[in-house]
């Protein structure tokens, strides 16, 4: 069966840096978008950043364009979120998933999630 494993959260201080991992297991994924999304304490869950597993393609959250890094490892079948310049607003579980939907940023349309990781920002 399709399992995401996440890794990687932890607390930081404002300013710092993470890097979060997701290792694909129980398909091919090549045709996959992997999507990292994450939810904050009565929050709605929201899309942060997308890649295209073929083509390497991503797009950003208007809130974390230019900080957070999309990339994966074909090789490794894992995804990675690459955090800088955290902010308090950052905090949040943070979870992968995988869609077949072309440069979905709807939730709704991941057909796979991860368990899910903390990371906390402190100020």
């Amino acid at each position: 069966q399709v399992q995401l494993v996440e890794s990687g959260g932890g607390l930081v201080q404002a300013g710092g840096s993470l890097r979060l991992s997701c290792a694909a297991s129980g398909r091919t994924f090549s045709s996959y978008y992997m999507g990292w999304f994450r939810q904050a304490p009565g929050k709605e869950r929201e899309f942060v950043a997308r890649i295209s597993w073929s083509s390497g393609r991503t797009s950003y959250a208007d809130s974390v364009k230019g900080r957070f890094t999309i990339s994966r490892d074909n090789a490794k079948n894992t995804v990675y979120l690459q955090m800088n310049s955290l902010k308090p607003e950052d905090t949040a579980v943070y979870y992968c998933a995988a869609t077949t939907a072309p440069f979905s940023s709807r939730a709704r349309e991941y057909d796979y999630w991860g368990q899910g990781t903390q990371v906390t920002v402190s100020s």
